[in-house]
């Protein structure tokens, strides 16, 4: 007779929870969060968020078992390429392209350590943000009540009361001895000063914003080092291949992928009619479009002059917006005819291919003309964050156009269109946390042929940029105009001596505030201007 059932039912052993976070772990997670408190509470980005890339690359590489599949992708290796230089770009300039930079990179690699099959930036950037709950649901399900606690609880009670009286006592003659003895009143008053400065600075730092920080600390540590599997990003991914597969999906059997057994009114010559339409739409397109390029080649490529009393500003605000719209327009005409069985009708392909190539190049080249009016609005105005965004999306625009050829001629599908672009999107990223874009943008306004200089965007730029206008503050007095943008989206005038009053200000500033910054606020290039503005 098997006697163990009968055993187990007269004892019952207490059931181990389902899954609990590991000792090394939840250590992990304690430094990580007394670490993030100690870097970023009542701090600046700098040299901290590249402490803390540090410290999460190096405490997954430290958890991850040396046979983990996620160590054998090419993806996980370049988002920790990634997390270590946007980590130091973080240190050296602290801008905002390098901090999103940072945090696009810490997601992706949290991600794919979560599901190392992932191949989207974003679908991996969104596993490691849905992670996040289930991952405090781990951490909060492994917390166990010490054992012995409630006897512990008791005994503290117990002595508690028995100490109550004798403290009583205390207070008590404390009181009459303060009120008898003047020397003693003093001393004691030193004391209760001293007593009452360390419970200040108490209270100070276990205040409730400190704590509710502290908390946010706990639960990013929680979302960066536990994992616990999230697999509703893949699941979709898992559904798209990267090249385009024939389907026939009338035909009532079960061998295709997806069979329809319901009634079909398409004709034989349904796949003709499609071919037929998408190559009368390429032809018209492409007419239309060769107009169009025409026009701004002989315009715009070759010997440009703005004609006097020509509005530069719409010719590039409105004509860019509207030319890249219609870019981004034409890729997704492009991806609908190529969407499925057009990419193997033989009798035509070659004919609406060789159609498709030549819209493309001619998007292609109405890029390049978006970039030249970009560019002559820079040369008669000045540079600033959008006109490089613009041409940050043009570089993007290109490499998707040059992945649509792909798609053309190799039947790559939607998804891997995505899937190039996405990391093409993360590289640009990186590129652009790596320019040292406010001194470049001070170096081109701050030069005398330009007649109008806009003195209040150049004061508003990070301190690395105070050393470039305290050079050329001669500049102020040259230049025709001196303008600030106001509140209401116009461009105000500035008189000379309240420039350079602004300016001088913002120089005492920085001398007073820098030296006072904590060194995890501190970053490569403001220690630079530092050194240089130095009386």
């Amino acid at each position: 007779m098997n006697l163990t059932a009968f055993w187990s039912a007269s004892t019952p052993l207490e059931a181990a929870p389902a899954a609990r976070i590991s000792g090394r772990v939840a250590s992990l997670l304690l430094v990580a969060t007394g670490l993030s408190d100690y870097l970023f509470w009542h701090e600046l980005v700098g040299l901290n968020g590249l402490i803390y890339m540090v410290f999460l690359v190096g405490a997954h590489l430290l958890l991850l078992p040396r046979y983990a599949p996620v160590r054998r992708t090419a993806a996980f290796w370049v988002a920790v390429v990634g997390c270590l230089v946007s980590g130091g770009l973080v240190a050296w300039y602290g801008s905002g392209a390098a901090e999103l930079a940072a945090l696009a990179s810490g997601l992706l690699l949290v991600g794919l350590v979560n599901q190392p099959q992932l191949r989207l930036v974003g679908a991996a950037v969104g596993t490691a943000v849905a992670g996040v709950l289930p991952s405090m649901a781990l951490v909060l399900s492994s917390l166990r009540v010490p054992r012995g606690l409630g006897g512990r609880l008791r005994r503290g009670w117990y002595y508690g009361r028995l100490l109550g009286l004798p403290l009583l006592a205390l207070v008590v003659f404390q009181a009459l001895f303060t009120y008898a003895n003047s020397r003693y009143a003093a001393l004691s008053t030193q004391l209760w000063e001293v007593l009452g400065t360390w419970l200040a600075r108490l209270v100070e730092a276990i205040s409730v914003p400190h704590l509710l920080f502290l908390v946010l600390c706990g639960v990013g540590a929680v979302g960066a080092l536990v994992v616990v599997p999230v697999h509703y990003f893949l699941d979709h991914e898992s559904r798209f291949g990267e090249f385009v597969r024939r389907q026939r999906d009338g035909v009532a059997s079960f061998a295709v992928r997806r069979p329809n057994f319901s009634h079909s009114d398409r004709g034989a010559l349904a796949l003709r009619k499609e071919w037929l339409a998408a190559v009368v739409s390429f032809g018209l397109l492409n007419a239309l479009l060769l107009v169009v390029n025409i026009v701004d080649v002989r315009w715009l490529w070759f010997g440009f002059r703005a004609a006097p009393g020509f509005d530069l500003t719409q010719f590039v605000h409105e004509g860019t917006y509207v030319l890249i719209f219609s870019i981004l327009l034409a890729a997704g005409i492009m991806l609908w005819f190529f969407r499925r069985n057009l990419n193997f009708y033989k009798p035509g392909l070659p004919l609406l291919r060789w159609g498709a190539t030549l819209w493309v190049v001619q998007n292609a080249v109405l890029a390049v003309s978006v970039g030249l009016r970009n560019y002559y609005y820079i040369e008669a105005t000045e540079l600033a964050y959008k006109r490089i965004g613009v041409y940050g999306f043009l570089l993007l625009t290109l490499f998707g156009l040059g992945t649509v050829l792909l798609k053309i001629w190799q039947r790559r599908s939607a998804f891997s269109l995505v899937r190039l672009n996405s990391w093409a999107a993360y590289a640009l990223l990186l590129s652009l946390a790596a320019g040292n874009w406010e001194i470049w943008i001070a170096r081109y306004n701050l030069q005398p042929r330009f007649e109008r200089l806009n003195i209040g965007f150049l004061l508003t730029m990070p301190p690395r940029v105070l050393p470039v206008l305290a050079e050329r503050e001669g500049l102020l007095d040259k230049a025709k105009e001196l303008v600030e943008e106001g509140d209401d989206g116009y461009f105000h005038l500035i008189p000379r001596e309240v420039a350079h009053r602004k300016l001088r200000a913002r120089l005492a500033a920085f001398r007073a505030e820098y030296p006072q910054r904590d060194w995890q606020s501190r970053t490569g290039a403001s220690e630079q201007a530092y050194q240089q503005l130095r009386p």
